[in-house]
């Protein structure tokens, strides 16, 4: 049997015409999504069929700049090529790949590398426009529209009040047997309104990981804060439920994009991995 190389992939995509990260399976198999597009190709490439493991499973229509992903081939399907020139690798993919998906990095993993468990932390930035006018054309794929002016000291107030390690089924979908405790390291919002852009606000949200829909539940829930349908409470509130909370608006998914994973040093990568594999109990 042939020796397995693992490989880590730095990937940027505009989420727009996918749905979603993951590869579909039954009827809906034929839906375009991003590993789909990246396995087809890879597989090309190294001559035999791959499975990419991902840092962080985007929903239909997020984008990420700095998304991060392993995939396990024979040695002997780089032939002649070396990992150690990754540029090879990059350059091959960039010829193959859609407009809207670039492979920016390529190289052989440390040892103990897995790019979802070893993860530290997932920065997400959300970008959102409450001008009547709407997102300038120019950055309509990746700014949402908000229909209602906001207080932006209150949104930040209600954003505060969520970070910390708590049980965040309020503002996730169901998953069977996953959890929902999680552990919100930053919410902060800024006003990077222009002339051109006006009413534009951008949050930075990290976490050391996110349960399905939840950057964007957060997203939406303090907004409803900031424009005045909810009071300052709210956000408090939603962390004492236990299951999804039907008075938390999911943001649109066009504003979200996922920035950046940490990893720990790589003699920590192993650890970490089995750390995160522990189910976390009830807080």
């Amino acid at each position: 049997m042939s020796e397995m190389v693992r490989v880590r992939l730095d990937v940027a995509y505009d989420g727009t015409d996918f749905h979603g990260w993951a590869r579909q399976k039954g009827p809906q198999e034929a839906l375009r999504t991003v590993q789909g597009v990246l396995e087809e190709k890879l597989s090309l490439v190294f001559r035999t069929p791959v499975e990419l493991t991902v840092a962080g499973r985007t929903d239909a229509g997020v984008h990420a700049t700095g998304q991060v992903a392993h995939v396990d081939v024979p040695a002997s399907a780089f032939g002649q090529r070396s990992l150690e020139q990754p540029s090879d690798l990059v350059r091959r993919l960039s010829r193959m790949l859609p407009a809207d998906v670039r492979l920016h990095g390529a190289s052989a993993a440390a040892p103990g590398f897995d790019a979802r468990f070893s993860a530290l932390r997932r920065h997400y930035v959300y970008r959102v426009t409450t001008s009547m006018a709407g997102p300038s054309p120019l950055r309509v794929r990746d700014t949402a529209q908000w229909r209602h002016s906001v207080d932006l000291s209150a949104v930040q107030l209600a954003s505060d009040v969520l970070v910390g390690l708590h049980d965040f089924a309020a503002f996730c979908k169901y998953r069977e047997g996953s959890t929902t405790v999680r552990e919100l390291q930053s919410f902060e919002w800024r006003d990077i309104s222009t002339p051109t852009e006006p009413e534009t606000y951008e949050a930075s949200v990290v976490a050391d990981a996110f349960c399905w829909s939840m950057v964007r539940s957060l997203v939406g829930a303090v907004l409803t804060v900031g424009e005045g349908r909810r009071d300052e409470g709210f956000a408090s509130s939603l962390l004492q439920e236990r299951s999804r909370s039907s008075k938390v608006p999911v943001a649109p998914a066009c504003g979200l994009n996922l920035v950046a994973v940490d990893y720990p040093a790589d003699a920590d990568l192993a650890a970490r991995a089995g750390e995160t594999r522990v189910k976390r109990e009830p807080v």
